[in-house]
């Protein structure tokens, strides 16, 4: 890439596709990302979604904030005060990604067949993730397709010694 001394603009480098679209959707999803499970309650329904755009937002207090699609049910469970968890996945978590991947409808049963551990008022946390965190929801942000959830971070725990999954898609413009 250069610098065009006279304006300061970039030169358009040599891309295997000519479609500027395909170059930016490229581009956008070399943005790497971690994985996690959040797992929300509802009385007494609970779910649990696969999440890759987590991020901590803030040193004081700790929190969290966590992109989740505008057409999720559990969007509806995590309004301010709601407690979710952020349960971390590690490397070479494969079984949770494909759990927790395909989705759940409300009402169907997602930690069928996996460990977890349940706390009054904390909804579940996965004994196979690598650390997690306790979220008190403290702020929603509207953002195009997705709303920005701010979670105030009061508990967590590393639970095993690995690593967490990196993880950097081929498209940044769609799942």
């Amino acid at each position: 890439m250069t610098v065009s001394p006279s304006n300061g603009s970039m030169n358009r480098m040599t891309h295997a596709t000519t479609d500027p679209s395909e170059s930016l959707a490229a581009a956008l999803g070399r943005v790497p990302s971690g994985l996690y499970v959040l797992t929300a309650r509802n009385g007494d329904d609970e779910t649990g979604m696969l999440a890759s755009w987590v991020q901590q937002c803030s040193f004081d207090p700790p929190q969290v904030s966590v992109a989740v699609n505008n057409q999720r049910y559990v969007l509806d469970w995590l309004q301010d005060g709601a407690v979710f968890v952020l349960n971390v996945v590690p490397e070479g978590g494969k079984a949770l990604v494909a759990h927790f991947g395909k989705g759940f409808s409300s009402g169907e049963p997602a930690f069928e067949g996996l460990e977890v551990t349940r706390e009054r008022g904390i909804p579940p946390v996965l004994l196979a993730a690598h650390a997690y965190l306790v979220c008190h929801v403290a702020n929603r942000l509207t953002v195009g397709d997705h709303t920005l959830i701010v979670g105030r971070v009061t508990a967590g725990a590393v639970l095993h010694d690995s690593k967490p999954t990196v993880h950097v898609r081929k498209n940044g413009l769609k799942y």
